[in-house]
């Protein structure tokens, strides 16, 4: 079932997934109340954009689950997935760009499903991460599911989180998913590299490179110059010294100043389905700092994105673009009221 979507470049959809289900402490599931009340939507409503905030899917915190080693909290994560996929779709279809902020990095599943109902043949996924996350039950040394993300997109991992997206695997084909910015690898992570057609670049190599020039062409070995993909942004992929509120600190990592000059090409880039940030920590943020960090992040690459679509044609502010809709595949989206409303500071 074909139809047609009127993508507004001036809009943004934010649509807030407060789950820390699958990661290994709590804090995650507060962070898009802590972005939005560092005033994401204001700055970004300050640099020109037209912004509808859709609220939030369900609240899921992280809890000890010393029964399910291999897969913990799968009922919860599988329960998060199915609370934010319809309010992504809902954010598709508005024709806005979908800015999702998570929460742990399983939020990827729901998003990647929400999207696939509306680019059901081709949809590519960049992942900027530290961490791969392809490890799956069998292999994963801590069970904890926000590092077996990838390897649910790619169709591989617990059967009930895969049939739970309501679509057949894999989300997304391996050869249009990039990795991009790791550093911390499994041995079962780095066999599946060695044998897989999916793509990767290690922080070490493309750290000496040109951020504009290493995107681009992470973009195009998953055909992102021709098709929709998702941009996953992991905050943990910072530098610990720049960005500590997040989950597992570590040498390394990539610069701030590189990171926002990745999204900023990503952003431009026409194919652009939705942007999804994970991996902050507010527990570990008591000055607010780093939510201030994350939001001149996202709101600098937005704001370019703007500028550079208005440069190519100042009279156009949408683009009218045709979609497969999967059939029978759309639900009945269950959200909070719309609210534009900014919050007064951050949640305790």
């Amino acid at each position: 079932m074909a139809g047609r979507i009127a993508r507004q470049i001036n809009k943004i959809v934010i649509v807030g997934a407060p789950t820390s289900a699958g990661a290994s402490i709590a804090g995650s599931e507060k962070a898009p109340k802590h972005l939005r009340a560092a005033g994401l939507a204001t700055r970004l409503r300050e640099a020109g954009f037209e912004v509808t905030d859709l609220g939030d899917s369900a609240t899921i915190p992280f809890q000890p689950d010393d029964e399910n080693p291999r897969a913990r909290n799968l009922k919860s994560v599988v329960r998060s997935t199915e609370s934010l996929r319809p309010l992504v779709e809902q954010a598709v279809r508005s024709g806005g760009l979908p800015l999702i902020l998570g929460g742990d990095c399983s939020i990827a599943l729901a998003t990647v499903a929400g999207l696939r109902r509306y680019y059901p043949r081709a949809l590519s996924l960049f992942y900027f991460d530290r961490d791969p996350d392809l490890n799956v039950p069998a292999t994963s040394p801590s069970g904890f599911l926000d590092g077996m993300t990838v390897a649910h997109i790619a169709g591989r991992g617990a059967a009930e989180l895969m049939r739970s997206q309501q679509l057949e695997p894999p989300l997304v084909r391996e050869p249009e998913i990039v990795l991009f910015g790791i550093a911390r690898l499994d041995p079962a992570e780095q066999e599946w590299l060695w044998r897989s057609p999916l793509h990767s670049h290690k922080a070490e190599k493309i750290a000496s490179r040109s951020p504009a020039e290493a995107a681009r062409e992470a973009v195009e070995e998953i055909h992102g110059h021709q098709h929709e993909f998702l941009f996953h942004l992991d905050a943990d992929v910072i530098a610990h010294d720049e960005m500590a509120a997040v989950n597992h600190l570590g040498a390394g990592g990539l610069g701030l100043e590189y990171v926002q000059q990745v999204f900023t090409t990503l952003a431009a880039e026409r194919y652009l389905a939705a942007i999804e940030i994970t991996g902050y920590n507010p527990e570990r943020d008591s000055d607010g700092k780093a939510a201030q960090t994350l939001v001149r992040l996202i709101t600098n690459a937005l704001k370019s994105r703007l500028i550079t679509n208005s440069e190519k044609d100042p009279t156009t502010s949408t683009e009218t673009t045709e979609v497969n809709v999967v059939p029978g595949s759309l639900e009945t989206s269950q959200t909070q009221p719309d609210s534009d409303k900014e919050m007064d500071s951050p949640a305790e």
